[in-house]
């Protein structure tokens, strides 16, 4: 895992990284093992006053961390010494009934998805922000013209506001995706060592169920530990997450490069860049982006990769899952929280993003030159007619509207004023201005629902 410390401390810390400590594991796991005593006992497996005393017994810090290294060190066992001391802690006559029936990886892969459920609270609350910031710099920019660029070349003239736009629908899919996605990711496994239930007997179903029920989440249909596409779902999520963050950092590193200049990232006072070049304003939290994303989605081959567990069971394929959730959320909270500051304080600078759009003098209006024209000329005509013209400016360095005014055809056509007007850039963005404040209505939609969703739960 990448540090960033040379931006860390302007970055606020999201507590993914809190999410994924061995302390925050095990207290996960033991959330786990009295939910399942709490379960069991209302079938009648556990008796109820040891459900009572497994619950109040299962807090990391009524446990003795030295026994649980200790046995860690001895056994070599993920779970068990954990098990043990919460068994010493419970004590007679009901430490007996911890664990009852129950493999390591049931507690383990519950207890994990409690964290990752917790995470993805997090990483809705770090999108949520981001399309705030977005949605206001949409309508900032709904009509502050740019150049289009493609193959990067000038292309055609667009909005600030509309490149905001594919931003903002990206990431409102991305959330969809979450919401979506998190029932089959999150949801509880008790199946015994193998995921048949024998050790829970024929209400084995019932009790994932009602374990499902204590955690607040859904019971796997086949709780079979070989099975690992929630994990690896989980993973691609994130990784196409990353992918869309970091094209939107890469593109704010190119608009800041000094020969564009048409947006800076936020640069607080005192900021320094290099320690040799004084002027340096450096995009280090775009940078951190693009980084970190490449992280995140290097995880994903890993993920599929855990997926192809051997038979019922292997731990080899558990310890890698884990090991590349845990790593995934960590680098994508750390990325999020560098593009919500990236997001809240973006400048925009509409005198270069013009000077840009006439460095070719106005060829980057072509298109619109061509369709006028080809209404009595004839597209393909029209299109030989202005190529001529564009490849003559540029290989000449005339100037392109006198080039087109020059033109037999043209001259035929179209006046020196026509062309003129033909020639802004103001009047050839088509809807961008309207898509990117429908980008912008669409996220305060979203934020509304989001709110009403809240308030009906909280109700």
């Amino acid at each position: 895992m990448q540090d960033s410390s040379s931006t860390s401390n302007r970055v606020k810390e999201p507590g993914i990284r809190a999410l994924f400590t061995l302390e925050s594991r095990w207290q996960a796991w033991l959330d786990v093992e009295a939910a399942l005593a709490r379960a069991q006992a209302k079938i009648g497996m556990v008796p109820e006053e040891a459900a009572q005393a497994i619950t109040a017994a299962a807090r990391l810090e009524l446990l003795d961390p030295e026994r649980i290294h200790e046995g860690f060190l001895r056994t070599a066992h993920t779970l068990v010494p954990l098990v043990w001391e919460l068994g010493r802690v419970v004590g007679e006559p009901h430490g007996g009934w911890v664990h009852w029936g129950a493999t390591t990886q049931n507690i383990v892969a519950s207890g994990d998805l409690l964290l990752i459920r917790r995470a993805l609270y997090i990483f809705r609350g770090q999108l949520r922000e981001i399309l705030g910031s977005m949605a206001a710099l949409a309508e900032r920019g709904a009509e502050m013209v740019m150049a289009g660029r493609t193959h990067g070349q000038h292309a055609v003239p667009i909005t600030f506001g509309y490149k905001v736009a594919t931003w903002v629908d990206e990431l409102l899919r991305h959330l969809d995706r979450m919401d979506q996605a998190e029932p089959r990711i999150v949801a509880a496994m008790l199946g015994g060592a193998a995921g048949t239930f024998a050790s829970f007997g024929p209400e084995g179903r019932k009790l994932q169920e009602l374990l499902g029920k204590e955690l607040n989440m859904p019971a796997q249909e086949i709780p079979s530990r070989a099975v690992g596409d929630r994990g690896a779902e989980y993973v691609c999520l994130l990784g196409m997450i990353a992918a869309t963050s970091a094209r939107i950092g890469r593109e704010v590193y190119t608009l800041m490069k000094t020969e564009f200049g048409e947006v800076e990232e936020p640069v607080p006072p005192g900021t320094v860049g290099s320690s040799t070049m004084p002027q340096k304003r450096n995009p280090k939290l775009s940078q951190d982006v693009v980084s970190l994303a490449a992280e995140v989605r290097a995880f994903v081959p890993l993920a599929l990769e855990a997926m192809q567990t051997e038979h019922e069971a292997d731990r080899t394929t558990d310890v890698l899952m884990q090991t590349v959730e845990a790593n995934a959320s960590i680098a994508a909270g750390d990325m999020l929280a560098r593009l919500v500051e990236i997001m809240a304080g973006l400048q925009l600078n509409p005198t270069r993003m013009r000077a840009n759009l006439d460095l070719s003098g106005g060829m980057i209006m072509s298109e619109a030159i061509m369709l006028n024209l080809g209404k009595t000329l004839g597209r393909q005509h029209a299109h030989d007619v202005v190529y001529d013209a564009a490849q003559k400016a540029a290989t000449s360095g005339g100037n392109f509207a006198e080039i087109l005014a020059g033109d037999a055809a043209v001259k035929e056509r179209l006046s020196s004023q026509q062309i003129a007007d033909l020639l802004d850039p103001a009047g050839y963005t088509g809807l961008c201005a309207e898509m990117a404040r429908d980008a912008a209505r669409r996220v305060r939609q979203a934020a509304r629902q989001t709110a009403s969703s809240a308030g009906k739960r909280i109700g």
